[in-house]
């Protein structure tokens, strides 16, 4: 990952808004539906170039191509696997247990929406079918990008094997555990191409946070933390051999706009983050639920060879944050990290983590990006002034 001598760099978590007739016809798709394969092509040609091109706009430095080509951030994967069928019984976040008011929102907010909840189960042995769809994706991606001559680097996101085991659910291995190591020996293909295309790697592992208040709400916190790692074992298995530093880790406690009263401290899990073999941790702090816990960090040093992604603009209101609270944030993170040098703006979470299922109005997105830069750039006149005058 490169690093910056003169200014904060900006980047985001991933995903991005989809146009309505794209969105369409990813559902469409994902529901089995007969569809005309270069009209999809066609529409995510379109819609690449379209977020490459905001992105660009608004000033972010290390781009990627929004995931525009899947349906969801993890919910794609049973369609480039054998092994899938069926129908999971995920259950939802406690959140939405204690608030049916929430489900009701969001049926009523997003009718017509890819599937979160009932994604398909694991029901054989796993095994990756067809390398040429990643290799399609990546190379949309790196050439929309190249003609636009957008982004001073470039990343792709992949989901971790852990968030794939407690989303499409394991009904054939003979535990979880066996369950992560075939996730991990089968992702690691896709792991692997995005590497040898350049690309850095952003490995999205909401399980890590997000689970203990649903797939592990059952656990103490101990089992919690002993879960983790073990998840954190298995993607460290799959993606031996790529150097930490072409390697991001997204971690979050769940992207919905709901009260997130049950969600884990990051005291505890961030020494299992720790444990990965990534040389940048992703973690949301625009949360107002989270925006705290930089003091975490402050307790339990960030490893000198790891870069701090803060989220400092969060992706579930249509609010714009000011510069100036942007600028603060970021001030803040390199305050407990203690190198300007190692902290690289960024988002909460994806703007669009399901198929029509986006909070934010895609006018916003783009103005919160802008103002992630602005902001980025106020901290760094601040911050490079700082040094000058020491």
């Amino acid at each position: 990952m490169i690093l910056s001598r003169d200014r904060i760099l900006a980047t985001h978590v991933g995903s991005l808004p989809r146009s309505e007739t794209l969105s369409d016809i990813l559902i469409d798709r994902e529901e089995g539906k007969p569809l005309d394969e270069q009209e999809l092509a066609d529409e995510m040609d379109r819609a690449v170039h379209h977020v490459i091109a905001k992105q660009a706009e608004a000033g972010i430095d290390v781009g990627n191509d929004g995931e525009q080509q899947r349906v969801g951030f993890q919910t794609y994967v049973p369609r480039r696997m054998s092994g899938f069928a069926g129908e999971s019984k995920r259950r939802r976040g406690r959140d939405f247990e204690e608030f049916p008011a929430l489900v009701e929102d969001l049926m009523r907010r997003f009718p017509k929406r890819s599937r979160m909840q009932n994604a398909p189960e694991a029901q054989a042995e796993l095994h990756y079918l067809d390398p040429s769809v990643i290799a399609q994706e990546i190379a949309r991606f790196q050439r929309n990008a190249k003609a636009a001559g957008a982004f001073a680097e470039s990343f792709m996101t992949a989901p971790s094997p852990g968030i794939i085991s407690t989303t499409m659910l394991n009904a054939y291995y003979d535990s979880q555990q066996s369950y992560l190591t075939a996730l991990a020996r089968e992702m690691r293909n896709e792991y692997l191409a995005i590497h040898r295309a350049g690309l850095v790697l952003q490995i999205d592992a909401p399980d890590l946070a997000m689970d203990r208040s649903m797939f592990y709400r059952d656990l103490s916190d101990r089992e919690f933390v002993k879960a983790a790692e073990m998840h954190v074992a298995a993607l460290n298995e799959a993606i031996d051999g790529i150097p930490r530093d072409r390697v991001r880790l997204h971690c979050c406690w769940g992207n919905w706009n709901g009260p997130h009263l049950h969600d884990v401290g990051l005291e505890l899990i961030l020494p299992v983050l720790y444990q990965a073999n990534a040389g940048a941790l992703s973690i949301e702090f625009g949360n107002p639920r989270h925006q705290h816990e930089l003091e975490a960090l402050r307790r339990n040093k960030l490893p000198h060879h790891m870069l701090l992604l803060p989220g400092v603009v969060e992706s579930n209101s249509n609010i714009v944050e000011h510069p100036e609270v942007v600028a603060r944030r970021l001030e803040e993170a390199v305050n407990v990290v203690g190198d300007r040098e190692r902290i690289i703006a960024s988002a909460d979470c994806g703007f669009g983590t399901f198929t029509n299922r986006e909070y934010v109005i895609e006018p916003v997105v783009w103005l919160k990006l802008k103002a992630l830069r602005q902001g980025a750039d106020i901290a760094s006149t601040r911050l490079w002034g700082r040094r000058a005058a020491q």
